[in-house]
C-alpha cells in the first residue's frame, strides 16, 4: 500500500513529501492491549500486553503460551504491564526490565523490575524501583524505559491525573524522569542529588503523561507526552529543567476549562513541538535503518488518535516536517519500532490487538 499523505499545514511545521511506498504484513494478532516490542539477538521478539502478559514471537509465529514468572500488575484504565527492555548487555547476562502498574485501587504506582530470562521464563525477579507517592487514581502512570549510552537507566512517570500540581513538586516523582542505575540506586552525578527535601532519582520534572522515550548515542535525550485537549509535546530534555506541567502548556481540559492562561514562563521549557488537537503520542522510536533510506534519521511517533503513525523529519536536530502514515489502518496505534533488519514493527491498541511488520513495497 503506498504511504498516506498529508499536503497541508499541521501544527506550524509543514507535512514532508512523500517520502516511501511499504507494504504491511500481519505477525501476529488477538494479542491483550500489546503495549511494547522488545527484539532480541537471536531473533526472537517479545511483546508486552498491558492485560499482564509476555509474549514470545519466534520465527514469525506467536507462541500461544506466555513467558511464565511475569509480576502481578494492577489492570485497570491505564494501569498494566507496559515496558520491557532487554539491559545492553543482555547477551551476557540475560537481564530483562519491565515496568508495570503495581498496587490496588487506593494505592497503586509505576514499579520497575529485572529478572534473568531464559527463553521460557523469568527468574530471580526484583523490583529495583517503584514511583512515589502511592495514589488512587489509574492512569498516567509513564512507565517508559530507556537505556543512555552511559549504561544508566531512564524511566517516564506521569502525573496520575488529578496530582498534576505534583509533577512541580520535588519531594516526589510524579510527572517525572527519573535516571538510575540499572540496580535501581541513584547516579551521583544526577542534577539534584544531595539537595534537601529532593528525590535524587529525579532528572527532569513538570511532565503529564510521557510514554514516548529515545536516547541518541550522543546521550541527547528526547521525549513526547501527553497534553490534554490539545498541547501534546515533543520535548528536549535537559538534566535538572522544569517542563512546565501544569504552569504553562498548550492545551485545555477535558471539561473545556482552561488549565492556565500562559504558553511559556521563565525558568521553564518549550517543547520543540506541540499538537493542536491531540494526537495522543505513545511511544517514539528513531529509524536508522537502511529498508527506507528517505526515513534514515527521522523520528516515528506512534499516536492513538485518530489512530496513525508520525514521521517527524529532523535536520540537525530541527523538525522541518511531518508526514502522516499508516492511517489507512484504522487503527489505534500504540507502539512503531524499528526491527534490527531495518523494517517497522506496528502494535496496535485494544483487545485483539495486532503486530504488524512494514517493508518496501
Amino acid at each position: 500500500m503506498a504511504a498516506l499523505v498529508a499536503l497541508i499545514p499541521f501544527g506550524g511545521v509543514a507535512l514532508a513529501e512523500s517520502s516511501a511506498a511499504y507494504q504491511v504484513e500481519t505477525v501476529a494478532e488477538g494479542l491483550g492491549f500489546p503495549w511494547n516490542a522488545a527484539f532480541l539477538e537471536d531473533g526472537t521478539i517479545l511483546v508486552s500486553e498491558l492485560d499482564g502478559q509476555l509474549r514470545v514471537i519466534r520465527q514469525g509465529e506467536l507462541d500461544p503460551t506466555p513467558i511464565a514468572g511475569v509480576p502481578d500488575v494492577y489492570r485497570a484504565s491505564q494501569g498494566g504491564l507496559f515496558d520491557v527492555v532487554p539491559h545492553p548487555d543482555f547477551a551476557n547476562n540475560k537481564l530483562l526490565y519491565l515496568s508495570y502498574a503495581a498496587g490496588e485501587p487506593s494505592a497503586n504506582a509505576t514499579r520497575v523490575a529485572r529478572a534473568t530470562f531464559d527463553g521460557t521464563a523469568l527468574s530471580d525477579l526484583e523490583v529495583i524501583y517503584e514511583v512515589t507517592p502511592l495514589k488512587d487514581t489509574p492512569v498516567h502512570y509513564g512507565g517508559r524505559i530507556a537505556f543512555a549510552p552511559d549504561g544508566t537507566l531512564f524511566l517516564t512517570t506521569g502525573d496520575g491525573f488529578n496530582y498534576r500540581e505534583q509533577a512541580q513538586v520535588l519531594s516526589n516523582t510524579l510527572g517525572s524522569i527519573v535516571r538510575l542505575n540499572d540496580d535501581g540506586s541513584v547516579p551521583s552525578d544526577n542534577p539534584f542529588v544531595g539537595q534537601e527535601g529532593v528525590k535524587p532519582e529525579i532528572y527532569s520534572y513538570g511532565h503529564r503523561s510521557p510514554q514516548g522515550l529515545f536516547i541518541m548515542d550522543d546521550g541527547a535525550v528526547y521525549m513526547n507526552e501527553h497534553g490534554p485537549q490539545g498541547g501534546d509535546e515533543i520535548n528536549l530534555i535537559e538534566a535538572g529543567k522544569n517542563y512546565g506541567w501544569p504552569v504553562i502548556g498548550y492545551g485545555i481540559d477535558y471539561s473545556g476549562a482552561r488549565i492556565s492562561p500562559f504558553t511559556e514562563m521563565d525558568g521553564m521549557e518549550q517543547p520543540l513541538k506541540y499538537w493542536v488537537p491531540s494526537i495522543a503520542p505513545a511511544n517514539l522510536d528513531l529509524y536508522t535503518g537502511s529498508l527506507f533510506p528517505a526515513w534514515k534519521g527521522d523520528f516515528f511517533i506512534a499516536g492513538l488518535v485518530p489512530g496513525d503513525v508520525r514521521r517527524i523529519d529532523l535536520e540537525g536536530g530541527e523538525i522541518v516536517g511531518e508526514e502522516i502514515l499508516f492511517a489507512e489502518l484504522e487503527s489505534r496505534i500504540r507502539a512503531v519500532q524499528m526491527a534490527p533488519d531495518g523494517s517497522l514493527y506496528i502494535l496496535t491498541d485494544g483487545e485483539g490487538g495486532k503486530v504488524l511488520r512494514v517493508t518496501p513495497n
